[in-house]
Order: C-alpha cells, then structure tokens, then sequence
C-alpha cells in the first residue's frame, strides 16, 4: 500500500466514539494528518494505485464467486459540505464497473407508502461491489426529526430498526463506512454565494438551502442524536471536517482503504490449468 502522511490512524482518530461531542469538532481541521494542502492532494493521488487495487480485487473475488464481501459508503451532510467532491474525487477514481451509487431524494408517494427502509434496501451494493449513498436512510431521522415529519415514537423505532439494518448488512459481509462531512455554516454560506455570483453554479443552488441554515442548531442536535444511537461496532460513524475539501476528501479515501483492508481481498485463484491453457493459446498463435 503506498505510503501515507498520516500521524493518528485515521480511523481512529475520526470515529465517533463514547462521549463524542458534535461541538468540539473544528471544520477547519485536519485530525490525524499534519501535511498542507498540496501534500494532501500528493497523498491522494499517492493512495489511488491502492484503492484501485483492493477495489478490483474485492470485484474479482464477487464475479468468480470466491466471496461474497462489498462496501458501502454512507455519505452525510448539510449542502455544500463536498458529497459530490468525494464522489468524483475518491469513488470515482477506481473502475466504475464496481461502483453502484445511489442518491436519495425526497421520498415519492409510492416510497411513502413503504417503511422507510423499503427504497433502502434495493439500494444496498452488490457482493463486490463499492457502493454509494449521497444521503441516505439517515434523512428520516434528521430531516424527519427538525421538520417533524414523523411523530417522536416513529422517529424513535428508525433508530432501532437502523442499526438491526446496519448489523444485518454486516453479517452478510457488507462494511458500512458512515461518513458524516462536518461544514461550518459560514464556509457554507461562502459556498452558497458562490453559487448564486457563477451563472454555472446557478443550476446547483437550491433555494431551500437557506431555509435550512435557519435550524442549523436543530440538524447538528439531530446528528448529535443520531451519533449516540446508531455508531455501533457493526457501522461506526466517522466525523469528517470539511471546511477543507482537499482533507475531506483524503480522510475519506484513508477510511475506504482501511475498510477494504480490513476485507483483505485477495486475487481469485484460476479455476482451470494454467499451464495447459498457455499450451492451447499457443497453438493458435501458431497456425
């Protein structure tokens, strides 16, 4: 695996664990790594070569049917916090026929018609698969919970019936990687009015956004919740700064890696003669 500048372990260092506070995360720092940002970008492309490799390993394994493991990247956020980044810049990078990603919006009156689950689990990446959520089943206790649009018992049974989600998901050899991209709202704001002053932004700003930043408070008590109930050891979240792209971005592929290390994907054996079959090909190249 090429080699990283990283001084804490990633994971570690980024994981929400026992007494974790929302509050005392810095967006603008840099947890772990101490490199600038043009060494981050180094580090990034530096960490391609290794992704690309586990990820075609895991694939490999999946399409001879040796295993049966994937990954799915839960990705989490208020707008602006880089989801797309990481899509194009981390999970983009490896061969897109192992990517399955999803992108969830407002539920439809066919989904509503379902648990909340239902669109979820259609969703899940195939066995050697990298899979993708921006946003996710998380949205109906975030979004649900600031804008009441379930009651307070309804929202309560989600977080029980996540994590019996999540666990089943492991069990089935799936690592969920719940990544969770830590903006402040003033670099979103900057963000937002960039994409009001660029008539090729245009096309990306939402008007509801601003509507949004006036219960900022609301979504991180929400999120705050959501850590202290459902950062299991089955699907642990990661808390990502993210005023920084360049870090977020890096941290991201430094826990991809990590979870595909942990599968530990190795390169399916020939299921015929190895030997024999040079002898055949030869033959032909021959007449």
């Amino acid at each position: 695996m090429a080699k990283r500048v990283w001084s804490k372990n990633a994971v570690e260092v980024l994981r929400v664990g026992e007494g974790f506070s929302l509050a005392d995360v810095d967006p603008d720092s840099t947890p772990g790594y101490d490199g600038d940002k043009a060494g981050g970008v180094r580090d990034l492309d530096a960490g391609l070569d290794a992704l690309t490799e586990l990820q075609e390993k895991l694939f490999a394994r999946a399409q001879t049917g040796v295993a049966r493991n994937a990954v799915l990247l839960v990705l989490q956020a208020m707008d602006t916090a880089g989801k797309g980044g990481i899509v194009r810049h981390v999970v983009g990078a490896v061969d897109p026929q192992g990517v399955e990603l999803a992108a969830f919006k407002k539920p439809t009156p066919d989904e509503l018609a379902h648990d909340f689950l239902w669109r979820i689990e259609k969703r899940v990446p195939q066995a050697g698969y990298i899979g993708v959520f921006d946003r996710s089943h998380y949205e109906d206790v975030l979004v649900g919970r600031v804008r009441s649009l379930a009651p307070d018992e309804e929202i309560e049974r989600r977080y029980g019936a996540i994590n019996d989600f999540e666990a089943r998901l492991r069990a089935s050899g799936t690592r969920v990687v719940k990544v969770m991209l830590h903006i402040s709202p003033e670099e979103q704001g900057e963000r937002l009015m960039e994409r009001l002053e660029r008539p090729d932004k245009h096309w990306k700003y939402n008007p509801g956004d601003v509507d949004e930043r006036e219960v900022w408070p609301d979504y991180m008590a929400a999120y705050q919740t959501v850590f202290e109930r459902t950062s299991t050891s089955d699907a642990p979240w990661y808390v990502v700064p993210a005023n920084r792209k360049w870090y977020a971005r890096l941290a991201v592929q430094e826990l991809l890696l990590a979870a595909l290390a942990d599968i530990d994907p190795q390169w399916p054996e020939a299921d015929y003669d190895v030997e024999v079959e040079k002898e055949r090909l030869r033959a032909t190249l021959a007449q």
